[in-house]
């Protein structure tokens, strides 16, 4: 049995569509908690709610990235992860953290990396006049968004799209290739 943490910010929609998909399927593994940088994580409801154990490492009470990153590692260290899936962490994590859970951190972003990495993906596709778009599943190294690729799925960009239109077609596809991703990696297919 896998142990799985989950790093949200927000509403934690990708780790809905994880712990939902985990379940459902039945996976070799469980979700040892879902953790938070925002005490206000819409998010850290739904795991409640779920049963999950949830905490906080509130990232506004630390001077420094680093002692931040300390702090969720002394979290996290106890819950004897195999796997540790970023959903909308919007923290860029230090290397130290990132090399101390080396080839068991994934990030989901909203692009075909390695086009556009870092924020407001949607905007640089559209502004560049892309004629597709697309999600990545990665490893999370420390160089950002750069990590080994573990899956994409494509998307084309339609003549009307907007910012809007185009992260909610993403969005949906995100729901979809994570949990296939993560199953995979708890199955011992892919990072095995």
């Amino acid at each position: 049995m896998k142990n799985i943490v989950i790093l949200i910010s927000g509403r934690g929609s990708n780790m809905q569509a994880v712990v939902t998909a985990a379940r459902l399927e039945k996976w070799p593994a469980q979700i040892a908690a879902v953790i938070s940088n925002n005490p206000d994580a819409p998010g850290l409801l739904f795991a409640q709610r779920e049963g999950i154990v949830t905490a906080v490492v509130n990232s506004k009470n630390f001077s420094s990235r680093a002692e931040f990153d300390a702090e969720l590692q002394a979290s996290i260290d106890p819950l004897s992860p195999d796997l540790i899936v970023l959903a909308g962490f919007m923290r860029i994590l230090t290397p130290q953290f990132v090399h101390h859970y080396a080839g068991r951190i994934i990030n989901i972003h909203p692009s075909l990396l390695p086009k556009y990495p870092g924020l407001h993906t949607h905007r640089q596709v559209l502004q560049a006049g892309d004629v597709e778009h697309g999600v990545t599943v990665h490893v999370v190294t420390d160089q950002l968004d750069h990590g080994p690729i573990l899956g994409q799925v494509r998307v084309p960009v339609l003549e009307d799209d907007t910012e809007a239109s185009l992260a909610a077609r993403i969005l949906e596809q995100e729901h979809l290739l994570y949990p296939s991703v993560i199953r995979q990696i708890v199955e011992g297919k892919l990072l095995g």
